[in-house]
């Protein structure tokens, strides 16, 4: 009885010691730290679109406003927050695209709307349309921050997925490669949006 327990008891070991030199628990860990960054990511876009009705809402206030420039930005809005991320997205590159996609043209619709901004002077003198514009600027930089954090757990774990051997691991335990931001959207977003100081202002004073 007790050269079976050994035996089984020896067993047990082989296989946690063939586990973690396979790479699984590596797999286990940066799967959870690519959730949990991913987590973070969702929290700061949440954050983003929580401001845009306030923000819309003053500068609803200011007259004559460019209206297709708010439009824009509320479809924007409603687009990106109308696609559910669950942690099953993460896993689904054409899904992934589509969520990177709808946030991409919110960046794009808020800075618009910032850059139309500057033609109203009395928008531009409203402490609550600054302080907006100030929390919006940190969240987007909150966002920036939690994206890179995203990208460099993604490709570490996408490397361990894709090397040998524990690549064997990965197609035994069904440990896809994730989807990433595309190189091509992180220069997008880190290009400061043009602004035509030339150009005649939106609206008549």
């Amino acid at each position: 009885m007790n050269t079976r327990r050994l035996g089984a008891a020896a067993l047990l070991l082989a296989a946690s010691l063939s586990l973690s030199g396979c790479g699984y628990n590596e797999f286990q860990r940066q799967d959870e730290a690519v959730k949990a960054n991913w987590s973070e990511v969702l929290n700061q876009y949440q954050r983003r679109a929580d401001l845009v009705p306030n923000l819309v809402a003053t500068v609803k206030g200011e007259a004559n406003f460019e209206q297709e420039t708010l439009t824009k930005v509320v479809e924007a809005r409603a687009k990106a927050t109308s696609i559910q991320a669950t942690p099953e997205l993460i896993n689904d590159p054409q899904a992934f695209q589509k969520f990177q996609a709808a946030q991409g043209e919110l960046s794009s619709a808020l800075s618009r709307l910032l850059v139309v901004s500057e033609n109203y002077p009395n928008l531009k003198a409203n402490q609550g349309f600054q302080d907006l514009r100030v929390q919006l600027e940190g969240t987007e930089n909150r966002i920036t921050v939690a994206r890179n954090r995203y990208i460099k757990t993604v490709a570490d774990y996408n490397t361990l997925a894709r090397s040998f051997p524990t690549n064997l691991t990965a197609m035994m335990f069904h440990y896809e490669v994730k989807p990433n931001f595309t190189v091509e959207n992180e220069k997008a977003l880190a290009e400061p949006p043009k602004v035509d100081f030339g150009a005649a202002p939106a609206a008549s004073r």
